[in-house]
């Protein structure tokens, strides 16, 4: 329990620093905004309390609020998809439900749930935050563009992460 507070905690940290320092001052295009920061939400654990993810959302979003100078947009988002996240775990529940001691991760539930998890939550991440940046639908179709791209962006950034910085266990 202890180890897993303190690989979520290096995990927030780091998460929060790369995207505020790195990410921030990184355009790959005009519609193209990479979050990475969305993993350390995507990796809480499946038995943590909807209140407590919630929280952690909200304080993320603060973080990257504080770096971007977006005033609370990343907060109001972030909280959202705290909210959300219960239940999109419930709808993607395998049939017996989760093992306590798998998390939400590639390696643990396999690349295509992964992939419907991250995908769902991220969209609607970029669908929540460009609309509220916009705060209009008059450029509608040049927004929604915008999500897809980076949501795409976001989606791969965070599969290599993955890829990279989770092992795959081994069955002893």
């Amino acid at each position: 329990m202890l180890n897993e507070i303190i690989r979520n905690g290096l995990r927030f940290f780091l998460l929060i620093l790369v995207q505020g320092l790195i990410l921030k001052n990184v355009e790959p295009g005009p519609y193209i905004n990479p979050f990475l920061y969305l993993l350390f939400l995507l990796l809480l654990p499946f038995d943590l309390p909807a209140w407590l993810g919630m929280l952690l959302a909200m304080i993320t979003g603060l973080c990257i609020d504080w770096f971007y100078n977006t005033l609370g947009m990343h907060m109001a988002v972030c909280t959202f998809i705290g909210w959300i996240r219960p239940a999109v775990l419930r709808l993607i529940a395998p049939r017996d439900g989760y093992e306590n001691s798998k998390q939400p991760t590639i390696q643990d539930m396999g690349f295509a749930w992964f992939i419907t998890y991250a995908a769902l939550l991220v969209v609607m991440h970029h669908l929540l935050l460009f609309y509220l940046e916009m705060f209009s639908f008059r450029e509608f179709f040049h927004t929604l563009f915008r999500v897809l791209c980076s949501s795409l962006a976001t989606l791969l950034l965070l599969v290599v992460t993955q890829f990279l910085f989770n092992r795959q266990r081994e069955n002893a």
